[in-house]
């Protein structure tokens, strides 16, 4: 797991930056109901896709929350007076304050099932009835373009995803969570090459994989071997799925 206080800095210009942080807020906002008025962001992060959806809708009042300083830190400058500090596992908030609610790009970071049904309980807990909770789902998979990178990387051991399609759908429904619509984006600037793949294989960012160890190091090696060592691939394509509380 990265540390994300040590990462927030540059975390940005490392996800795509604005023109991803554009293309999520267009296709969360496309499933929030126009007349929502209170609106939370769930892991809000650097905010960049917070301060974008507060703006995109001048009536609707936004909060984020963070349980990494670091995060909440950069946040909190883009969306002054609306940042949280707080673990989303027990959200600081009373039963039914939102209209809606967002988390980006958290589920699959979290340690296990008991920690993705925590955190859809908590997002359903605080919606009003009749709101809506958005979220991205399968991350991982959304990477895999069909490219030589990934016919490479096809072997390795992989992490039970967290966030997969059908696990939240199950989860949000045993919440009183009704399936409300779907939405894709893409995820610009974020297309792999050889060359950033291995570097990101020497940071630790696939998970199964130590960074120095003997199989992370041959997968380097076929990496090395492929051509165009700097053209990026595809971009992923990421999945939003959207559920209505019942009520």
């Amino acid at each position: 797991m990265l540390d994300y206080d040590k990462e927030a800095d540059a975390y940005d210009a490392s996800r795509g930056g604005e023109p991803r942080a554009a293309a999520a807020a267009d296709a969360v906002l496309g499933l929030v109901p126009v007349g929502a008025r209170r609106l939370l962001d769930v892991a809000c992060g650097t905010g960049i896709v917070t301060r974008r959806l507060a703006a995109a809708r001048p009536g609707l009042r936004v909060t984020g929350v963070d349980l990494t300083y670091g995060m909440a830190r950069l946040a909190a400058a883009r969306v002054p007076g609306a940042i949280v500090l707080a673990d989303s596992r027990r959200l600081p908030f009373p039963d039914g304050a939102f209209d809606a609610v967002t988390s980006v790009w958290l589920l699959h970071l979290l340690d296990g099932p008991g920690d993705v049904r925590a955190v859809v309980a908590e997002c359903a807990r605080v919606l009003r009835p009749g709101g809506v909770y958005v979220t991205t789902v399968d991350k991982a998979a959304a990477h895999d373009v069909g490219s030589d990178i990934d016919a490479v990387l096809a072997p390795r051991p992989r992490r039970p995803a967290q966030d997969a399609a059908g696990t939240v759908t199950s989860y949000a429904v045993d919440c009183g969570l009704d399936p409300a619509g779907r939405a894709h984006f893409q995820g610009f600037g974020q297309g792999r090459s050889p060359r950033s793949t291995v570097a990101d294989l020497r940071r630790g960012w696939f998970t199964r994989l130590p960074p120095g160890g003997p199989l992370a190091e041959r997968f380097a090696a076929r990496l090395q071997a492929l051509p165009e060592q700097d053209r990026p691939r595809a971009d992923p394509v990421f999945t939003v799925l959207a559920f209505r509380k019942a009520g």
